[in-house]
């Protein structure tokens, strides 16, 4: 594991599939510490093939935060394909490793995928598990409103978690204008 780092995110961009490995080093990471913030399982993505990676960013916007050269978070964004639904879409995935938390990554990685989604959207959802107060005032303080609670959403190992979920809406005009 890396040393505790001292500065925010000097990188954030979208990941290619030449990232896969770094991606999916992070992706199991993310699964392994945090299982109860997915909807994902380790024992699901951990067999997986490079490949497998590859893919998922060749077919997803996925943004990675970089501080010195080192993948230390990353968060999706997923446009609904639906005629009645292609007004939204997910940021999904979201995650930053410990050294890099509480130094501002995390809101840079959100508003990379708010920024993105912007232009392309009029509204941004995620659902976050609603014990994580941290992601829930970093949601927030990114203009993020509540609007439902998925009640007992996730099981995992007979426990039971609930889901917040939240939206960010775009202003017309302001897309528009881009």
């Amino acid at each position: 594991m890396t040393p505790a780092l001292s500065a925010t995110a000097d990188t954030i961009r979208l990941l290619a599939p030449a990232d896969a490995a770094l991606y999916r080093t992070i992706r199991l990471e993310a699964l392994a510490t945090h299982p109860e913030a997915f909807g994902s399982t380790l024992e699901r993505e951990r067999d997986k093939p490079l490949a497998w990676f590859e893919e998922r960013l060749a077919t997803s916007d996925v943004f990675g935060a970089f501080i010195a050269g080192e993948l230390v978070g990353t968060a999706g964004f997923r446009r609904e394909d639906g005629a009645k639904t292609a007004h939204k879409a997910v940021l999904w995935g979201m995650y930053v490793r410990p050294q890099a938390r509480k130094c501002g990554t995390g809101r840079l990685l959100v508003d990379a995928v708010a920024a993105h989604a912007a232009s392309r959207v009029e509204q941004l959802h995620l659902v976050v598990v609603s014990q994580n107060l941290p992601a829930l005032r970093l949601y927030t303080a990114a203009g993020f409103v509540e609007y439902g609670r998925g009640v007992k959403a996730l099981k995992q190992h007979g426990r039971y978690h609930d889901e917040i979920m939240m939206a960010l809406f775009f202003e017309d005009d302001a897309r528009r204008s881009r």
